[in-house]
């Protein structure tokens, strides 16, 4: 399939560099042979002119006092004297006086050089007689006497040698233009190959990609739209091999987050299944570690699928009209038990008049408890821990804010904590999965969220979502 595709662009480049090269060669071939016979044409035209005009001038001065016909009598030679070429005198009705040659030619009066002749003008026509196969120019010029027009002089001379030379040049342009089209036929199929080599060290790259070996990259030689092209599919390697190694921690990491509970659950069913019945207060102990530890694998499993079908665009939400201090109450509500018991002073920071906002409010309620869950678990045990959640109006968004003073993030760290599947370095880090949902139900609700962070002093989490129209 790639030698295919490779002798089909080197053929159809070829064959469009071969069209315009002889498009454009015929082109200048015709102009120029053009040029040639309006050229040869040109002079035979102006000679005979020349020529004719002297000989009436001639006849006018010294002949005009004497008949024409008198005149053929007795001094027809004046009439070719300054000439080779053929001379006819024609009266006013293209009665023809005399033919230098002796045609058998008697009457003209529908040349169209006669009729302009006889009007007083110089007169031309170029076209084939019947004595003679080639091509001849007749020149017609009016023969006055006192200012009168009394007949018509016409030259006629072949243009069998003319045509020949026209010939001669023309086949001499032709040569050339075969000789330029044969060389720029060569210099083609080296142009195509200096296109078509670089797409198939392309092509042949994406197959060894395409099979799996992301380490190859393709080499760029030339910045051009092929070197573009080359560069992107060396950074598309780099991210799906980001991508994938990002996927393999997450699969590691979830076989130990799902392991842990597992592992729990297990010895405690092993140690209540036992024939003796265990001490009620160990029996309560560990049917509330079972409890718990089943808790964390659904709330780990649900978290699981809501990222898959987010991922997959199966998950639509429900936008309602909500006043945004529901949101804040049931906040309160859930998570002030687990500031009391962690020893977390959490501040809630807002206005009573809030504007209401058009939202699925149980997924911004999910964004918010997993933004809150990260800020409680990476507060740090050195200082007084502090939870700010602060919601102010700025312009046509409603800004919910999360301000804690834990461990914070790394600076190199920060742009990738919303990416799918990444990891931090934290060992408090799990999945890595719940900023990616989070960043995913606020780009449903068409808001932003961003995230600022210095380590050992804090993060603030800001999430913007746009407020209803008439508010």
């Amino acid at each position: 399939m790639e030698k295919e595709l490779k002798r089909s662009i080197k053929k159809r480049l070829i064959i469009n560099f071969m069209l315009i090269i002889i498009a454009s060669v015929m082109a200048i071939e015709v102009v120029l042979m053009n040029f040639v016979k309006v050229y040869y044409y040109g002079n035979v035209e102006e000679i005979l002119s020349n020529q004719i005009k002297i000989s009436s001038d001639f006849y006018s001065r010294y002949f005009s006092n004497s008949s024409l016909e008198e005149n053929i009598m007795d001094n027809v030679d004046v009439f070719w004297r300054q000439t080779t070429a053929q001379v006819q005198i024609i009266d006013l009705e293209g009665k023809v006086l005399m033919d230098s040659i002796g045609t058998n030619i008697k009457n003209i009066s529908e040349a169209s050089d006669f009729r302009k002749a006889v009007k007083g003008n110089i007169g031309k026509w170029i076209g084939i007689t019947e004595y003679d196969d080639a091509r001849v120019m007749a020149i017609s010029y009016p023969l006055k006497s006192r200012g009168e027009i009394v007949g018509v002089l016409r030259y006629i001379s072949s243009l069998r040698e003319v045509d020949k030379s026209i010939l001669s040049v023309s086949a001499l342009f032709l040569s050339i233009g075969v000789i330029v089209i044969i060389l720029v036929g060569i210099l083609s199929i080296f142009l195509s190959k200096s296109i078509v080599e670089p797409i198939k060290k392309l092509t042949e790259t994406a197959e060894k990609m395409a099979s799996g070996n992301l380490e190859v990259r393709n080499e760029k030689n030339v910045d051009d739209e092929i070197g573009k092209l080359s560069d992107t599919l060396n950074y598309m390697a780099e991210e799906i091999l980001k991508k994938e190694q990002l996927k393999n921690e997450f699969i590691s990491s979830v076989s130990h987050e799902l392991r842990t509970p597992l592992t729990a659950i297990k010895g405690w069913a092993l140690t209540l299944n036992t024939e003796e019945l265990p001490p009620e207060d160990l029996m309560r102990d560990g049917l509330t570690i079972i409890e718990k530890e089943s808790d964390r694998l659904s709330l780990m499993v649900e978290e699981l699928l809501d990222f898959s079908k987010l991922i997959s665009g199966k998950v639509s939400i429900k936008r309602e009209k909500v006043n945004i201090k529901e949101i804040i109450d049931y906040i309160e509500t859930y998570i002030g038990p687990r500031s009391k018991r962690e020893k977390v002073t959490l501040l809630l920071e807002y206005n009573e008049d809030l504007p209401f906002v058009f939202m699925d409010k149980n997924r911004i309620k999910q964004v918010l408890i997993n933004i809150l869950d990260n800020a409680f678990k990476f507060m740090k045990e050195d200082r007084e821990k502090k939870i700010a959640l602060k919601i102010y109006k700025e312009g046509k968004y409603v800004v919910i804010e999360v301000a804690d003073n834990g461990q914070g993030i790394e600076k190199e760290e920060l742009p990738k904590v919303k990416e799918k599947f990444y990891k931090g370095k934290s060992s408090k880090s799990q999945n890595g999965i719940g900023l990616s949902i989070c960043d995913e139900i606020i780009k449903m609700h068409n808001g932003e969220f961003f995230i600022e962070s210095r380590v050992d002093v804090g993060t603030n989490v800001y999430i913007k979502l746009p407020l209803l129209l008439n508010n």
